[in-house]
Protein backbone atom coordinates (compact mmCIF):
# COMPACT_ATOMS: atom_id res chain seq x y z
CA UNK A 1 0.00 0.00 0.00
CA UNK A 2 1.65 3.77 -0.92
CA UNK A 3 2.33 5.91 1.62
CA UNK A 4 -0.36 8.25 0.32
CA UNK A 5 -3.10 5.51 0.75
CA UNK A 6 -2.13 5.63 4.24
CA UNK A 7 -1.56 9.07 5.05
CA UNK A 8 -5.15 9.22 4.04
CA UNK A 9 -6.50 6.52 5.99
CA UNK A 10 -5.16 7.93 8.69
CA UNK A 11 -6.63 11.23 8.40
CA UNK A 12 -10.17 9.59 7.55
CA UNK A 13 -9.58 7.05 10.63
CA UNK A 14 -12.36 8.50 12.51
CA UNK A 15 -15.12 8.10 9.12
CA UNK A 16 -13.35 4.53 7.78
CA UNK A 17 -13.46 2.64 11.01
CA UNK A 18 -16.83 2.02 11.14
CA UNK A 19 -17.20 0.66 7.48
CA UNK A 20 -14.17 -1.41 8.61
CA UNK A 21 -15.92 -3.07 11.16
CA UNK A 22 -18.87 -3.95 8.98
CA UNK A 23 -16.39 -5.41 6.74
CA UNK A 24 -14.65 -7.44 9.28
CA UNK A 25 -18.35 -8.76 10.63
CA UNK A 26 -18.89 -10.16 6.66
CA UNK A 27 -15.14 -11.70 6.69
CA UNK A 28 -16.32 -13.34 10.39
CA UNK A 29 -19.73 -14.50 8.75
CA UNK A 30 -18.08 -16.03 5.74
CA UNK A 31 -15.22 -17.61 7.80
CA UNK A 32 -18.26 -19.01 9.98
CA UNK A 33 -19.80 -20.55 6.79
CA UNK A 34 -16.90 -21.88 5.79
CA UNK A 35 -16.11 -23.15 8.93
CA UNK A 36 -19.60 -25.05 9.13
CA UNK A 37 -19.47 -26.81 5.60
CA UNK A 38 -22.23 -24.51 4.42
CA UNK A 39 -19.65 -23.00 1.72
CA UNK A 40 -18.13 -25.83 -0.74
CA UNK A 41 -14.54 -27.06 0.26
CA UNK A 42 -12.03 -29.78 -0.87
CA UNK A 43 -9.25 -31.28 0.91
CA UNK A 44 -6.35 -32.52 -0.94
CA UNK A 45 -4.48 -36.08 -0.29
CA UNK A 46 -1.12 -35.24 0.33
CA UNK A 47 0.14 -32.29 3.21
CA UNK A 48 -1.29 -28.46 2.05
CA UNK A 49 0.41 -25.49 3.43
CA UNK A 50 -1.46 -21.57 2.48
CA UNK A 51 1.35 -18.82 2.57
CA UNK A 52 -0.99 -15.69 2.94
CA UNK A 53 -1.26 -12.40 4.55
CA UNK A 54 -3.43 -11.16 7.04
CA UNK A 55 -3.00 -7.40 4.94
CA UNK A 56 -2.05 -6.14 1.36
CA UNK A 57 1.16 -7.40 0.44
CA UNK A 58 4.84 -6.60 0.91
CA UNK A 59 5.42 -9.47 3.47
CA UNK A 60 7.77 -11.88 1.39
CA UNK A 61 4.98 -14.08 0.54
CA UNK A 62 7.03 -15.00 -2.63
CA UNK A 63 10.70 -15.56 -1.37
CA UNK A 64 8.90 -18.32 1.12
CA UNK A 65 7.05 -20.03 -1.50
CA UNK A 66 10.45 -20.57 -3.39
CA UNK A 67 11.86 -21.49 -0.28
CA UNK A 68 9.09 -24.04 0.51
CA UNK A 69 9.48 -25.12 -3.23
CA UNK A 70 13.26 -25.56 -3.06
CA UNK A 71 12.81 -27.31 0.50
CA UNK A 72 10.44 -30.01 -1.29
CA UNK A 73 12.97 -30.21 -4.16
CA UNK A 74 16.01 -31.00 -1.72
CA UNK A 75 13.64 -33.60 0.18
CA UNK A 76 12.82 -35.27 -2.77
CA UNK A 77 9.13 -33.95 -2.76
CA UNK A 78 7.15 -33.44 -5.91
CA UNK A 79 5.31 -30.10 -5.31
CA UNK A 80 2.39 -28.22 -6.73
CA UNK A 81 1.68 -24.51 -6.05
CA UNK A 82 -1.60 -23.17 -7.09
CA UNK A 83 -1.84 -19.43 -7.28
CA UNK A 84 -4.48 -16.99 -8.53
CA UNK A 85 -1.92 -15.46 -10.71
CA UNK A 86 -2.45 -11.83 -10.29
CA UNK A 87 -2.17 -10.03 -13.72
CA UNK A 88 -2.00 -13.08 -15.46
CA UNK A 89 -3.96 -13.35 -18.99
CA UNK A 90 -3.41 -17.40 -19.36
CA UNK A 91 -4.51 -19.15 -22.80
CA UNK A 92 -6.39 -21.60 -20.75
CA UNK A 93 -7.56 -22.31 -17.13
CA UNK A 94 -6.04 -23.88 -15.11
CA UNK A 95 -2.75 -22.94 -16.52
CA UNK A 96 0.73 -24.45 -16.02
CA UNK A 97 3.34 -22.32 -16.05
CA UNK A 98 6.76 -23.81 -17.47
CA UNK A 99 10.01 -21.57 -17.48
CA UNK A 100 9.56 -20.62 -21.29
CA UNK A 101 6.07 -18.96 -20.67
CA UNK A 102 5.67 -15.31 -21.10
CA UNK A 103 4.91 -13.02 -18.33
CA UNK A 104 2.15 -11.63 -19.55
CA UNK A 105 0.20 -15.39 -19.69
CA UNK A 106 1.40 -16.36 -16.36
CA UNK A 107 1.87 -13.73 -14.15
CA UNK A 108 5.07 -11.80 -12.92
CA UNK A 109 5.77 -14.47 -9.81
CA UNK A 110 3.96 -18.08 -11.01
CA UNK A 111 7.03 -17.38 -14.01
CA UNK A 112 9.98 -16.36 -11.37
CA UNK A 113 8.74 -19.13 -9.37
CA UNK A 114 8.79 -21.37 -12.35
CA UNK A 115 12.72 -20.39 -13.45
CA UNK A 116 13.71 -20.69 -10.46
CA UNK A 117 11.89 -24.13 -9.54
CA UNK A 118 11.72 -26.28 -12.88
CA UNK A 119 10.89 -29.44 -10.60
CA UNK A 120 7.63 -27.92 -9.27
CA UNK A 121 4.80 -27.45 -10.69
CA UNK A 122 3.21 -23.93 -10.95
CA UNK A 123 -0.50 -23.96 -11.81
CA UNK A 124 -2.60 -20.67 -12.54
CA UNK A 125 -6.40 -20.65 -11.98
CA UNK A 126 -8.46 -18.56 -9.89
CA UNK A 127 -10.40 -21.44 -9.04
CA UNK A 128 -8.17 -23.43 -6.53
CA UNK A 129 -10.20 -26.29 -6.86
CA UNK A 130 -10.35 -26.64 -9.93
CA UNK A 131 -6.62 -26.09 -10.14
CA UNK A 132 -5.83 -28.60 -7.51
CA UNK A 133 -7.77 -31.30 -9.06
CA UNK A 134 -6.87 -31.35 -12.22
CA UNK A 135 -2.63 -30.82 -10.49
CA UNK A 136 -3.65 -34.01 -8.54
CA UNK A 137 -4.69 -36.05 -11.14
CA UNK A 138 -1.51 -34.79 -13.45
CA UNK A 139 1.35 -34.69 -10.91
CA UNK A 140 0.34 -36.85 -8.05
CA UNK A 141 2.32 -34.42 -6.03
CA UNK A 142 3.55 -35.21 -2.45
CA UNK A 143 2.95 -31.73 -0.91
CA UNK A 144 1.18 -28.86 -2.02
CA UNK A 145 1.00 -24.94 -1.56
CA UNK A 146 -1.59 -22.36 -1.83
CA UNK A 147 -0.01 -18.85 -2.71
CA UNK A 148 -2.06 -16.11 -1.04
CA UNK A 149 -4.24 -18.32 0.48
CA UNK A 150 -5.30 -17.33 3.54
CA UNK A 151 -8.51 -15.71 2.74
CA UNK A 152 -8.80 -18.30 0.13
CA UNK A 153 -10.43 -21.21 2.40
CA UNK A 154 -12.28 -23.13 -0.51
CA UNK A 155 -9.15 -25.13 -0.62
CA UNK A 156 -8.47 -26.97 2.91
CA UNK A 157 -5.12 -26.56 3.80
CA UNK A 158 -3.37 -28.46 6.63
CA UNK A 159 -0.86 -25.69 8.13
CA UNK A 160 -1.58 -22.05 7.69
CA UNK A 161 1.58 -19.55 7.51
CA UNK A 162 0.78 -16.01 8.13
CA UNK A 163 3.04 -12.93 6.56
CA UNK A 164 3.22 -9.57 8.70
CA UNK A 165 4.28 -6.58 8.09
CA UNK A 166 6.26 -4.77 10.95
CA UNK A 167 3.96 -2.28 10.48
CA UNK A 168 1.11 -4.61 11.25
CA UNK A 169 2.11 -5.47 14.76
CA UNK A 170 2.06 -1.18 15.59
CA UNK A 171 -0.39 1.57 13.99
CA UNK A 172 -1.67 -0.86 11.74
CA UNK A 173 -2.43 -3.71 14.18
CA UNK A 174 -6.30 -4.52 13.53
CA UNK A 175 -7.28 -1.67 10.85
CA UNK A 176 -9.35 -3.39 8.75
CA UNK A 177 -10.25 -2.18 4.95
CA UNK A 178 -11.11 0.78 4.08
CA UNK A 179 -9.82 1.80 7.22
CA UNK A 180 -6.25 0.18 7.03
CA UNK A 181 -5.20 -2.75 4.93
CA UNK A 182 -5.93 -5.46 6.91
CA UNK A 183 -8.59 -7.90 4.89
CA UNK A 184 -9.92 -9.69 8.01
CA UNK A 185 -9.98 -8.61 11.69
CA UNK A 186 -8.19 -9.77 14.89
CA UNK A 187 -9.81 -12.97 15.49
CA UNK A 188 -8.97 -14.39 12.33
CA UNK A 189 -5.21 -14.61 12.88
CA UNK A 190 -6.50 -17.83 15.62
CA UNK A 191 -6.60 -19.49 12.29
CA UNK A 192 -2.88 -19.23 11.97
CA UNK A 193 -0.27 -22.16 12.91
CA UNK A 194 3.07 -19.94 12.46
CA UNK A 195 3.31 -16.35 11.66
CA UNK A 196 5.81 -15.37 9.88
CA UNK A 197 7.90 -11.91 9.86
CA UNK A 198 10.42 -10.07 7.15
CA UNK A 199 12.59 -8.31 9.67
CA UNK A 200 16.35 -8.72 10.63
CA UNK A 201 17.40 -10.13 14.49
CA UNK A 202 18.03 -6.75 15.54
CA UNK A 203 14.61 -5.56 14.45
CA UNK A 204 12.67 -8.33 15.81
CA UNK A 205 14.00 -8.04 19.28
CA UNK A 206 13.04 -4.51 18.89
CA UNK A 207 9.62 -5.67 18.31
CA UNK A 208 8.93 -8.10 21.08
CA UNK A 209 6.93 -5.88 22.85
CA UNK A 210 4.46 -5.46 20.16
CA UNK A 211 4.46 -9.69 19.41
CA UNK A 212 4.15 -9.91 23.11
CA UNK A 213 1.19 -7.55 23.01
CA UNK A 214 -0.88 -8.78 19.90
CA UNK A 215 0.55 -12.41 19.15
CA UNK A 216 1.30 -14.14 22.28
CA UNK A 217 -2.93 -15.02 22.45
CA UNK A 218 -2.56 -16.90 20.08
CA UNK A 219 -0.23 -18.98 21.32
CA UNK A 220 1.47 -20.07 17.91
CA UNK A 221 5.24 -19.49 16.96
CA UNK A 222 6.79 -16.42 15.39
CA UNK A 223 9.31 -16.50 13.24
CA UNK A 224 11.46 -14.14 11.36
CA UNK A 225 13.59 -14.22 8.05
CA UNK A 226 15.81 -11.52 5.89
CA UNK A 227 15.88 -11.62 2.22
CA UNK A 228 19.56 -11.61 1.51
CA UNK A 229 21.43 -10.80 -1.58
CA UNK A 230 24.17 -12.53 -2.42
CA UNK A 231 24.97 -10.91 -5.76
CA UNK A 232 23.89 -9.42 -9.18
CA UNK A 233 23.39 -11.65 -12.19
CA UNK A 234 23.25 -10.03 -15.59
CA UNK A 235 19.78 -10.39 -17.51
CA UNK A 236 20.88 -10.91 -20.95
CA UNK A 237 23.83 -13.34 -20.07
CA UNK A 238 23.15 -14.93 -17.46
CA UNK A 239 26.50 -14.10 -15.72
CA UNK A 240 27.19 -13.58 -12.08
CA UNK A 241 28.86 -10.95 -10.29
CA UNK A 242 29.76 -9.44 -6.70
CA UNK A 243 28.58 -6.22 -7.29
CA UNK A 244 28.92 -3.31 -9.46
CA UNK A 245 33.02 -2.44 -8.56
CA UNK A 246 31.57 0.77 -6.79
CA UNK A 247 29.94 2.00 -10.22
CA UNK A 248 26.76 3.88 -10.41
CA UNK A 249 23.64 2.08 -10.90
CA UNK A 250 19.90 2.96 -11.19
CA UNK A 251 16.95 0.90 -9.74
CA UNK A 252 14.45 0.20 -11.40
CA UNK A 253 11.45 -1.59 -8.75
CA UNK A 254 7.82 -2.39 -9.56
CA UNK A 255 6.64 -4.19 -6.20
CA UNK A 256 4.28 -4.24 -3.39
CA UNK A 257 7.65 -2.05 -1.25
CA UNK A 258 9.58 -0.33 -3.75
CA UNK A 259 11.40 1.98 -0.33
CA UNK A 260 12.55 -1.95 1.06
CA UNK A 261 14.29 -2.42 -2.30
CA UNK A 262 16.32 0.58 -2.18
CA UNK A 263 17.19 -0.03 1.46
CA UNK A 264 18.22 -3.50 0.99
CA UNK A 265 20.46 -2.11 -2.56
CA UNK A 266 21.41 0.45 -0.23
CA UNK A 267 22.42 -1.94 2.23
CA UNK A 268 24.26 -4.33 0.26
CA UNK A 269 26.48 -2.07 -1.98
CA UNK A 270 27.45 0.23 0.91
CA UNK A 271 25.67 3.34 -0.91
CA UNK A 272 22.50 4.05 -2.47
CA UNK A 273 21.52 4.14 -6.27
CA UNK A 274 22.12 7.33 -8.14
CA UNK A 275 18.10 7.17 -9.13
CA UNK A 276 15.46 4.74 -8.29
CA UNK A 277 12.35 4.48 -10.82
CA UNK A 278 9.16 3.12 -9.01
CA UNK A 279 6.72 1.43 -11.03
CA UNK A 280 3.58 0.13 -9.63
CA UNK A 281 3.31 -3.57 -8.40
CA UNK A 282 3.18 -5.62 -10.78
CA UNK A 283 3.37 -3.24 -14.08
CA UNK A 284 3.82 -4.89 -17.30
CA UNK A 285 6.86 -3.16 -18.86
CA UNK A 286 6.64 -2.10 -22.25
CA UNK A 287 9.38 -1.32 -25.23
CA UNK A 288 8.94 2.09 -24.28
CA UNK A 289 9.29 1.76 -20.14
CA UNK A 290 12.67 0.03 -21.62
CA UNK A 291 13.92 2.45 -23.57
CA UNK A 292 13.10 5.02 -21.10
CA UNK A 293 14.53 3.04 -18.41
CA UNK A 294 18.08 2.48 -20.62
CA UNK A 295 18.01 6.45 -21.41
CA UNK A 296 18.06 7.70 -17.91
CA UNK A 297 20.18 5.02 -16.92
CA UNK A 298 23.35 6.63 -19.47
CA UNK A 299 22.21 10.36 -19.31
CA UNK A 300 22.75 10.14 -15.28
CA UNK A 301 26.36 8.18 -16.40
CA UNK A 302 25.18 4.81 -14.57
CA UNK A 303 27.08 1.80 -14.78
CA UNK A 304 24.00 -0.98 -15.11
CA UNK A 305 20.66 -1.16 -14.01
CA UNK A 306 19.47 -3.13 -11.33
CA UNK A 307 16.00 -4.86 -10.58
CA UNK A 308 14.05 -7.54 -8.62
CA UNK A 309 13.96 -11.19 -9.89
CA UNK A 310 9.80 -10.58 -10.32
CA UNK A 311 10.79 -7.26 -12.42
CA UNK A 312 13.15 -8.92 -14.30
CA UNK A 313 11.10 -11.87 -16.06
CA UNK A 314 8.93 -8.91 -17.58
CA UNK A 315 11.93 -7.23 -18.30
CA UNK A 316 14.04 -9.69 -19.35
CA UNK A 317 13.02 -9.72 -23.24
CA UNK A 318 12.79 -5.89 -23.52
CA UNK A 319 16.24 -5.00 -21.70
CA UNK A 320 19.66 -3.99 -22.69
CA UNK A 321 23.20 -4.63 -22.00
CA UNK A 322 23.11 -2.86 -19.06
CA UNK A 323 20.18 -4.78 -17.19
CA UNK A 324 20.98 -6.62 -13.99
CA UNK A 325 18.94 -8.37 -11.53
CA UNK A 326 19.75 -9.04 -7.92
CA UNK A 327 20.84 -13.02 -6.86
CA UNK A 328 18.63 -13.08 -3.62
CA UNK A 329 18.73 -15.99 -0.44
CA UNK A 330 16.48 -16.18 1.94
CA UNK A 331 17.55 -16.25 5.58
CA UNK A 332 16.13 -17.22 8.76
CA UNK A 333 16.70 -15.57 11.97
CA UNK A 334 15.69 -15.82 15.64
CA UNK A 335 11.80 -16.69 16.83
CA UNK A 336 9.87 -16.83 19.85
CA UNK A 337 10.71 -20.91 20.54
CA UNK A 338 14.82 -19.75 20.84
CA UNK A 339 17.59 -18.64 18.90
CA UNK A 340 17.78 -22.79 18.08
CA UNK A 341 14.59 -23.06 16.59
CA UNK A 342 14.51 -21.05 13.53
CA UNK A 343 11.54 -21.77 10.62
CA UNK A 344 13.04 -24.78 8.84
CA UNK A 345 13.89 -26.66 12.07
CA UNK A 346 10.15 -26.00 13.17
CA UNK A 347 8.76 -26.70 9.59
CA UNK A 348 11.01 -30.24 9.09
CA UNK A 349 9.19 -32.00 12.35
CA UNK A 350 5.58 -30.22 11.53
CA UNK A 351 5.61 -31.90 7.72
CA UNK A 352 6.04 -34.75 9.17
CA UNK A 353 3.64 -34.79 12.18
CA UNK A 354 0.87 -33.39 8.95
CA UNK A 355 2.72 -36.64 6.51
CA UNK A 356 1.99 -39.30 9.15
CA UNK A 357 -1.43 -38.05 10.08
CA UNK A 358 -2.50 -38.16 6.35
CA UNK A 359 -1.09 -41.29 5.75
CA UNK A 360 -2.78 -43.06 8.84
CA UNK A 361 -6.29 -41.50 7.60
CA UNK A 362 -5.70 -42.98 4.34
CA UNK A 363 -5.15 -46.53 6.05
CA UNK A 364 -8.65 -46.67 7.57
Amino acid sequence: MSESVTELQNILAPVLKPFGWVYGGVMRIRETLFHRGFMRRWEPSVPTVSVGNIGWGGTGKTPVADWLLGWAERHGLQSVLLTRGYGARPTSLPYHVQSGALAEESGDEPLMLARSNEKARIMVDPNRIRAGKAAMERFNPDFVILDDGFQHMAVKRHCNLVLLKPEDLMEGWNRVIPAGSWREPESALARADAFMIKIGPLGFEALTPFIDRHLSQFFKPVFSFQIMPTGVRHLLGGDSARDFDKGQYLLVSGVGDPEQVKHTATGYFGYPPLQHMIFKDHHPYSKKDALEISTKARQAGCKAVLCTPKDAVKLGPLCTEEFWEFDLHLEFGPSTLGDDTDFEAWWNRRFEIIDARLKDKARI
